[in-house]
C-alpha cells in the first residue's frame, strides 16, 4: 500500500513541474507575476520565522526566542552585517534563557 502512495506522490510531483515548465513566456514576463514571483519566498521565509518563534507545537509562547528575534529585527533595521545579527539574536536568547 505505502509504495502506491509513493508512485502516485512522485507523479504527481512530476506533473507539477512539467506543468511549471509548461507555462508560456509571455506569462512569465509580465510585471505582476514577476513581483509575485519575487515576494514569495520573502513571505514564506517570514511565515517560518513567526512559526519557529512564536509556537511549541499547538501553543502561542512568549519566550527566549521573541527577544531574539526583537534584536534580531532591531540589528536589521540599524543595517548590521548578518553574522553580527545572528549572534546578537543567538547571545540575547541565550541570556534572557539564563535569566
Amino acid at each position: 500500500m505505502i509504495w502506491w502512495a509513493v508512485i502516485i506522490a512522485s507523479l504527481a510531483c512530476y506533473a507539477l513541474k512539467l506543468a511549471g515548465l509548461s507555462v508560456p513566456d509571455r506569462v512569465l514576463e509580465r510585471p505582476l507575476t514577476v513581483r509575485v514571483a519575487a515576494l514569495i519566498p520573502v513571505g514564506l521565509l517570514g511565515a517560518l520565522v513567526a512559526v519557529q518563534a512564536f509556537a511549541d507545537g499547538q501553543a502561542l509562547v512568549l519566550d527566549a526566542r521573541v527577544a531574539g528575534v526583537g534584536v534580531a529585527v532591531g540589528l536589521l533595521l540599524l543595517r548590521a552585517p548578518f553574522l553580527v545579527v545572528v549572534a546578537g539574536a543567538a547571545l540575547t536568547a541565550a541570556l534572557v534563557r539564563l535569566i
